[in-house]
């Protein structure tokens, strides 16, 4: 009800209590959010911007940004505890969750009204390869791009659901590995740098109206199933009261009286229309992901008896339980 209250607030404009500190407000005088890489650093900040300066003048707080270049920097930021808040993968917000006390607060919401996301395989579009079959059939032969071992989309999921569950390691298969951001790893594609390249279809959205000449010369060549959405991480340190108050401010925009002015600024971000109320369980599918990972590298690898290949499922199995119960447990206000 606290939270239904809170939300209520942001909606009904400038006068509401969430938008001005409260007595006795936390003494935090400024937050810094994390941006997920999307292209460069200074482009995912120019997305940005907007929708942030509206949320500092909401809760009358300046709000830095820190846009890094690679999902490893964001993580390191987020340990070290130079990041309040950030917009981050499942992968990233696992670790988060895990090792650097945050919690998840939302998650993005698809203009779409999609669920999700879908990593997809690009090939050039007069690729001889129209199958995945066809991939499998060069090995050693083929140069390939994907993303940062924290990349859902761009190496987690593809490496899952092709390469683990048939008993390879993409970094091994290709002839040649090079990982970059999905639109470096598109231009390498759209210019025959590389024969196959991962990305998702949220991207490919973006990429198609900034590069439409380099977008027409590709084509999909395998889809995954559903990811969910990228979610919103918040420090568990920070005040209950400021929580709550960021999280209101930050899923009730979009939907107040000026929706149309920020809808037009989350769509500088992403194919987003805001963000929704969520809690770490939305992680487990993330859990998931990882825990079948796992459990097919374990079964391709060498063991010196099957006694320590079972030893080391049952680990597996074990760690994922615990982490999903942990995910499931109720957090803090």
């Amino acid at each position: 009800m606290a939270a239904a209250g809170l939300l209520w607030c942001c909606l009904c404009g400038p006068t509401a209590w969430a938008a001005r500190p409260p007595e006795g407000a936390t003494h935090v005088r400024a937050l810094t959010f994390g941006i997920l890489p999307i292209g460069g650093p200074s482009e995912s900040l120019e997305a940005w911007r907007p929708m942030l300066d509206d949320l500092s003048h909401s809760l009358h707080l300046p709000i830095r940004s820190l846009s890094v270049s690679t999902y490893e920097g964001l993580a390191q930021a987020m340990s070290e505890e130079r990041v309040d808040f950030a917009f981050v993968s499942g992968r990233l917000a696992l670790d988060a969750v895990i090792s650097d006390r945050m919690q998840v607060v939302a998650q993005l919401s698809s203009s779409s009204g999609a669920r999700g996301y879908y990593s997809v395989l690009l090939v050039p579009k007069d690729s001889p390869l129209r199958t995945i079959d066809d991939l499998f059939r060069h090995p050693g032969r083929l140069r390939y791009a994907r993303g940062e071992v924290l990349s859902v989309s761009g190496y987690l999921v593809p490496e899952t659901q092709l390469f683990a569950n048939r008993k390879l390691d993409s970094d091994t298969f290709f002839a040649s590995v090079t990982v970059d951001n999905h639109q470096n790893n598109a231009l390498a594609v759209a210019n025959n740098e590389v024969d196959v390249a991962t990305n998702d279809t949220a991207d490919m959205e973006r990429f198609a109206r900034r590069f439409p000449d380099q977008y027409a010369r590709l084509r999909v060549l395998w889809t995954s199933s559903l990811i969910p959405h990228p979610v919103v991480v918040m420090r568990s340190d920070l005040s209950a009261e400021l929580r709550q108050r960021v999280t209101a401010a930050l899923t009730s925009y979009g939907k107040g009286r000026n929706a149309a002015a920020e809808q037009a600024k989350l769509q500088r971000i992403y194919d987003i229309d805001g963000f929704t109320p969520a809690g770490n369980e939305t992680l487990v599918p993330f859990a998931d992901i990882e825990f079948n990972l796992e459990r097919r590298r374990a079964y391709s690898a060498q063991w010196v008896s099957d006694a320590a290949m079972q030893a080391r499922l049952h680990k597996i199995d074990a760690e994922h339980e615990a982490l999903v119960r942990r995910l499931m447990a109720p957090t803090l206000p």
